[in-house]
């Protein structure tokens, strides 16, 4: 951080990559790579550097087993472009949550079941009447797409609608592997924080969005998604920003 902030060098030659994510199938019992039912172990690294307009990401599927000669002291790169490529280090507590497609990749009949106010009182759930005017709005606060990091999932469209997603080496389908986020929450999706969190007041840095536990920030505080081909973790994985 502070080699980058005195007049931003520009690095020449190889960069080295930061740690962005460690996730172990103990833990996550739905990471599990197509055709590599040995490893156990997902390492997630990036550049902090922009390709173009986002850190390049590289995954590696490992055995934990395996894993035994561990540096006292990483490489780490000359700089980084911003400071929301540099992750916090923190942990993760894993939970498993249901949700549901974002609206957009709904059929146009059930979209306009989830615009229709009287559905919604029918099934007696607990409606603020603010959402009146917007019964969908309910839909996609509270029960549509969970905010914050996660592995699998629906994706958060928005930026853009809904794209298929196809692997360049076999014209497969991409499935989602993991969201990269920049807030665990934010403002409409309160129902999405846990429980042991509402009650806290946690401390943010000076211009950093509130829930940025990692500290990352993505592409004016988007998600970074990225998607893998289910026929082989050796084929090219997708980056998405939304």
């Amino acid at each position: 951080m502070e080699r980058i902030e005195v007049g931003r060098p520009w690095p020449e030659g190889p960069i080295a990559m930061l740690p962005v994510a460690q996730l172990y199938v103990r833990d996550i019992p739905l990471l599990r790579p197509p055709g590599r039912s040995e490893a156990d172990l997902l390492q997630v690294l990036w550049c902090p550097f922009d390709h173009p307009a986002n850190p390049a990401t590289a995954l590696f599927w490992r055995s934990a087993a395996t894993v035994t000669d561990i540096l006292d002291a990483p490489p780490e790169p000359p700089a980084i472009q911003f400071p929301g490529y540099l992750p916090e280090p923190c942990l993760l507590t894993p939970e498993q949550v249901t949700e549901y497609p974002n609206a957009m990749e709904l059929s146009k009949e059930l979209q306009e079941q989830l615009g229709d106010w009287s559905r919604w009182q029918a099934a007696g759930s607990a409606l603020d009447s603010s959402y009146e005017v917007a019964p969908d709005e309910f839909y996609g606060d509270h029960l549509s797409i969970a905010p914050g990091w996660k592995v699998g999932g629906w994706t958060r469209w928005g930026l853009t609608e809904p794209m298929p997603r196809i692997c360049s080496e076999c014209g497969t389908e991409a499935v989602p592997l993991l969201t990269i986020a920049t807030t665990e929450w934010g403002s409409g999706g309160e129902g999405w924080i846990p429980e042991e969190e509402q009650a806290k007041t946690t401390p943010m840095l000076p211009g950093q969005p509130p829930a940025n536990f990692t500290r990352i920030v993505v592409a004016s505080r988007y998600n970074l998604r990225l998607h893998v081909c289910p026929a082989s973790p050796d084929h090219p994985h997708i980056e998405l920003i939304q």
